[in-house]
Parts: structure tokens; sequence; C-alpha cells
């Protein structure tokens, strides 16, 4: 199976296994990645998912065989836009969507493997884990929103030494930029992933959505016009269940219950 899934107490387990880790970006092992990811997007019961790879790959980016068969076809342009045409819209939908995704990073995440990491809401490291664009040294540019998530993780000038000079950055080297949230044991990584997943997945939904979406529009609009906005989600989240139960477990000092 390409794609293994469990879940326990509204956190799914997403594990990308054989090519869908090393040979990640294949037109089958994408569209099996899609799927897998959509179905738990799509699941009222999850709250929250981790995302991780097998052995020596989270997510080891382009199928290059496949780059190579479709150049000498003549496909590549339809090849590399059949691809991006499930990924990029994919990164779209964990970015907006109210559940916390979480990365655990337990071996080499590069080229659009490396976007699949950032576009989660966190990223988790293992001890063999490495970052890696990969773009430059096969004559590409970069895609997977590699270039809008991690400047805004570790700013403008890091990311372009990272393109350009084709940096790998390893797990450690990763946490000092800012590129991951902690950096754990090879045998720590999921629990600690499925930890923060259950940490940053309490609040309601209303509030997990909001928040992520504010958080990524900030960079792009003036102060004026993002007030504007937050006064439109908080008036929303004013109608919502979870405010009614949290101002009530405030004023009864007990928890809420969709903690």
């Amino acid at each position: 199976m390409a794609i293994e899934i469990s879940s326990e107490d509204g956190v799914a387990i997403i594990r990308m296994t054989g090519e869908t880790a090393s040979n990640s970006f294949s037109r089958e092992s994408m569209r099996n990645i899609v799927e897998a990811i959509d179905s738990v997007l799509n699941d009222n019961d999850v709250r929250a998912a981790v995302l991780t790879g097998e052995g020596r790959f989270f997510s080891a980016g382009a199928d290059i065989r496949g780059f190579q068969d479709a150049i000498d076809d003549g496909s590549i342009t339809s090849f590399i836009h059949d691809l991006t045409g499930m990924l990029h819209p994919l990164i779209l939908r964990m970015r907006r969507s109210s559940k916390i995704l979480v990365a655990a990073i337990n071996g080499a995440a590069a080229g659009g493997g490396l976007g699949l990491a950032l576009a989660c809401d966190a990223r988790i490291v293992g001890a063999d884990a490495k970052l890696a664009a990969s773009y430059a040294g096969i004559g590409l540019s970069p895609d997977g929103g590699t270039t809008w998530l991690l400047p805004r993780l570790v700013g403008d000038q890091a990311s372009k030494r990272f393109f350009l000079e084709n940096q790998v950055w390893n797990s450690e080297e990763a946490l000092w930029h800012g590129a991951v949230d902690h950096h754990v044991s090879n045998e720590e990584l999921i629990s600690k992933a499925v930890e923060v997943a259950r940490t940053w997945s309490r609040w309601g939904a209303h509030t997990r959505e909001a928040t992520k979406h504010l958080l990524d529009v900030q960079t792009t609009q003036d102060l004026e016009i993002h007030l504007s906005h937050e006064r439109l989600l908080i008036e929303a989240a004013g109608i919502t269940e979870d405010f009614a139960e949290g101002v009530d477990a405030f004023l009864n000092k007990r928890e809420p219950d969709f903690i």
C-alpha cells in the first residue's frame, strides 16, 4: 500500500511509503498523495494530521527518470503541468483547512516534497532529516510554494542562499534557521509530532481556520485592510457554538468542551 493512514482521538497519521516517499512526484505517486491528504482534510472526525515518510525519505520530490522520459518523448511541459496541477491546489487546501497539519520529517524532504513539509502548520525533524531545494542542480526553478513559504519562516536572504547555493540543511541547521519547530531523536519523532498536533488542534474549528488564514495574508495587505479582515472574522466567530461554550466555560471556571 502506497500510503498508510491511521487515526486515533482526532489525529490522523499519513505515512508515505515506498515510491510515494522515495519517488514522490510521478503522476501515480502524486495522485496517491493528493487522495490520501484530501481524505483526511475531508474527514469531519479528524482535527489534525501528521504527515511523514518512510526510511531515508520524507518526500524526495521529482521522479527524475520520469523527467528524462518526458524530455525524450517531448511531453515534458505537460508532465510538469500535470504534477503542479495536482500539487499546487493541494497546498492551497492544506493552508486553508481548519485542520492542523504537522510534518514529521524523518528523512529527505526535497523539491516539491519540501513544499509539502513547508505547507504544514508545524514541522518536527528527526536526526536523519534533510531539507533541500534541489531545483537548481537539475536546471529548474522552484515550485510547490517553496519560494512563498520558506521566506516566511527564515527570511528572504537566507532563502536566496538556500535556493541559489543549492544548499542542503541537516536537522540541526533546519532548526537553527527557523525552518522547523522542534528537533528530536528519530525514536521520538512521531510521538512529538502527535503531541504538537493535539496541542494546536484543541481549539474550535473557526479559531484554527481563521488564525491560519490571517497569518498567511498578513504580509500581503496593509494594517488598515488587515484590521477589517480581523473584524469580519471575529464577528463570524461571535455566532459560533464554540464561542458561546468558551464564554460559559470561562465564567464557570471549567475547560470548554472543545478542548
